[in-house]
């Protein structure tokens, strides 16, 4: 069996290679990265354009872009095998995701910080600008929802993680509020708000909290609501006070806890102990859907993902203090996720092996561990089943450096819901933006407030709308992979646009992925279709077909005006070549 610790390896040497190679040449040859003032600095308004120091802003965007994406989707995908998994998560991420997360950051830095969706509608069409904005707040409509009940689920499947994660909070504005007032101490602050969330950590283990049954509402109902009201005030304060440090201790926390698990794999790893337990290939597992294309579409975080240009075009760029940083912060982050990508399908294809639960309390090992959790599509579906393979075998990688198998859950239960907090609180400040935007085109101009509150209404209604669980937003999953994937193709198509209209000889960075995607994502959109129509999922059915017109729609548009610029340009070689002879 291939050892888990020389996937780690392997995988990690190509990020690095990849940032210092295909990254500068982006950054220097294709976008020609500078000193250009950025709107952060041209529009500073304290509020959500507010300059930072660049360590800041990569903590924001990448627990931004990560959320449970990178562990949610390889955590279900490795049932294809954990070989195919990787394949795509590594060259996904260096090729595509990272090129997409990237160009979306320029696009908005060369576009006064605006959206993905409002520089489409400049560069190509009104009309796009329109399609792309109700694919997007039907994106971010549903995150809100699913991410609220993310964090309710694992507050109930591990109490211990409720005070460190709630904690955090005062830590954050407390960071800030000294960070800012003391630049010079920057180091030693950074150090001493780690300490305390590692701190409270401990104390959370010793002192877990549970919310009870109130009046009907269960506890992921209740913890559902208090996350969406904890997201419409961090939504609407100003991006320094909680939002940004926050993010920027989370990604200090997921540091350490990937440097405990890199750790463990090695204590492990150089003895053998951490073998690949799951099949390298798992041609059709039971019940699952075809591995091409829903390997692409399941895994999405870690390798691509279009949510990270909204994050990208709608709060980073608004931070970037020089244009210069840009390569860090928007191909460094993307992967530095598809790190933690790796690690997640070696902790759910080796990990796992060292001991899985069964239900009589019995604990099996090997491949049997593996097989047990993933015996079908149905059996490791479902949130608290994915959250719970990729808990069970950090865990047991951690105990290798003397970390009780209990606390490690804890540590990584923490770190799953904090980074749903972040993607949560960010996703409802874009919904507001994306509110705020509409609703100028009708020459309405709500406060920051109001635009906030409505997003977050709006994703509670959703939330509550089967019951009290909060878990309302399931009944729309279904078709989210596909749409993520979709604003993924739209964020490559105008980059792509945009590299074209540059006069770029090498438009094909953007344009090659831009087709594959298209391509994949149509035919998953395609068999979804079907199948929801062959279950008679008659509103499923609808809004799959609503976002695949849209799709189709901005697709045409792009390519119709690529050609235009491909005329235009040929037009005036045409009378060049008759002027000068």
């Amino acid at each position: 069996m291939v050892n888990g610790l020389l996937v780690i390896g392997v995988s990690y040497v190509g990020f690095i290679l990849a940032y210092h190679t295909y990254g500068r040449w982006l950054g220097q040859r294709i976008f020609r990265l500078g000193q250009k003032k950025t709107p952060a600095v041209q529009m500073a308004d304290g509020h959500d354009f507010v300059p930072s120091k660049k360590w800041m802003v990569f903590g924001h965007h990448f627990t931004s872009i990560a959320g449970t994406g990178p562990i949610v989707g390889p955590a279900i995908g490795v049932i294809w095998g954990w070989l195919p998994a990787l394949i795509w998560v590594v060259f996904g991420a260096i090729f595509m995701g990272a090129v997409h997360d990237f160009g979306a950051l320029v696009l908005s830095l060369r576009n006064n910080g605006r959206s993905i969706g409002d520089i489409a509608g400049g560069l190509i069409s009104r009309r796009v600008g329109m399609m792309i904005f109700f694919i997007v707040c039907l994106a971010l409509w549903i995150v809100i929802a699913i991410f609220g009940l993310i964090i309710a689920i694992i507050f109930d499947l591990f109490p211990e993680s409720v005070g460190p994660v709630w904690a955090e909070i005062p830590i954050a504005i407390a960071f800030g509020f000294f960070a800012s007032r003391y630049p010079n101490r920057f180091l030693p602050l950074s150090i001493m708000a780690i300490f305390s969330m590692c701190v409270v950590v401990v104390l959370g283990h010793v002192f877990p909290l549970q919310l009870p049954s109130i009046m009907g509402l269960p506890p992921t109902g209740g913890w559902t609501i208090l996350c969406l009201i904890y997201a419409c005030i961090a939504a609407a304060l100003p991006v320094n006070v909680l939002l940004q440090p926050r993010d920027y201790l989370n990604a200090w926390q997921l540091l350490v806890a990937l440097g405990l698990l890199v750790l463990g794999a090695l204590a492990t790893g150089f003895t053998g102990q951490l073998p690949m337990v799951a099949p390298a290939i798992v041609g059709s597992p039971s019940g699952a859907p075809p591995m091409m294309p829903f390997l692409w579409i399941t895994i999405a975080c870690g390798a691509i993902s279009g949510f990270h240009s909204l994050v990208a075009s709608g709060t980073t760029s608004k931070q970037l203090r020089n244009e210069s940083d840009a390569q860090m912060v928007g191909y460094g982050s993307m992967l530095l996720e598809g790190a933690l990508a790796v690690m997640i399908i070696v902790a759910c294809c080796a990990g796992i092996g060292m001991g899985y639960p069964l239900e009589n309390g019995q604990w099996v090992t090997g491949e049997l561990a593996w097989q047990t959790h993933y015996a079908s599509w149905g059996a490791s579906a479902g949130l608290a089943s994915k959250i719970h393979a990729v808990v069970i075998g950090c865990a047991n990688m951690m105990t290798t450096l003397g970390i009780p198998q209990h606390v490690g859950a804890v540590i990584i239960g923490v770190f799953i819901a904090s980074f749903a907090g972040t993607t949560l609180d960010t996703s409802t400040r874009l919904q507001r933006t994306m509110l705020l935007e509409f609703f100028a085109m009708f020459r309405w101009y709500p406060s920051v407030g109001v635009a906030t509150l409505l997003a977050a209404l709006s994703g509670g209604m959703l939330a509550f709308s089967t019951g009290f669980s909060g878990k309302g937003a399931l009944q729309l999953w279904p078709v989210f992979g596909v749409l993520n994937q979709l604003l993924a193709c739209i964020g490559l198509g105008v980059l792509t646009h945009y590299l074209y209209k540059k006069k770029s000889r090498v438009v094909g960075v953007a344009a090659a992925p831009f087709i594959a995607m298209m391509g994949v994502t149509c035919w998953a959109s395609a068999l979804n279709q079907y199948q929801f129509f062959i279950t008679q999922q008659w509103g499923l059915f609808g809004l799959n077909l609503l976002i695949l017109g849209c799709f189709i729609g901005i697709c045409y548009e792009i390519m119709v005006a690529v050609f235009e610029l491909k005329e235009k340009k040929s037009r005036r070689l045409a009378l060049l070549s008759d002027t000068l002879g």
